[in-house]
């Protein structure tokens, strides 16, 4: 493709961050997982003796908002810095070959 430069290097698997719809269902699913968890405190609240049932519905009331500071949790990992040294990238060929013919464009009026 006509414009694109590729990169010295490639990233690092540990440098790199995950896709967009992979972070999406990741995300989508650790909103999911606590908010199953929550619906778990409810119905041990129903049944568990005084004390607990408090606990239990307190962490109910509690867990919507980490349920979604987890769901929008993003991957802030920084982007590896791209580095190219012009000493260790492999020579470029250049064209040389070939014949050059010189020419005009001829407009046509199209009616």
């Amino acid at each position: 493709m006509a414009g694109r430069v590729a990169p010295a290097e490639p990233s690092l698997i540990t440098s790199a961050r995950f896709g967009t719809s992979l972070s999406t269902d990741q995300r989508a699913k650790r909103y999911v997982i606590t908010m199953l968890f929550r619906v778990v405190c409810f119905i041990a609240a129903v049944v568990a003796p005084i004390p607990w049932n408090v606990v239990l519905l307190i962490a109910a009331a509690l867990l919507p908002g980490i349920a979604v500071l987890l769901g929008n949790a993003r991957d802030n990992r920084p982007e590896a810095p791209v580095t190219f040294d012009e000493e260790d990238a492999a020579p470029r060929l250049a064209i040389t070959a070939g014949e050059v013919i010189k020419g005009d464009v001829e407009q046509e009026d199209v009616r």
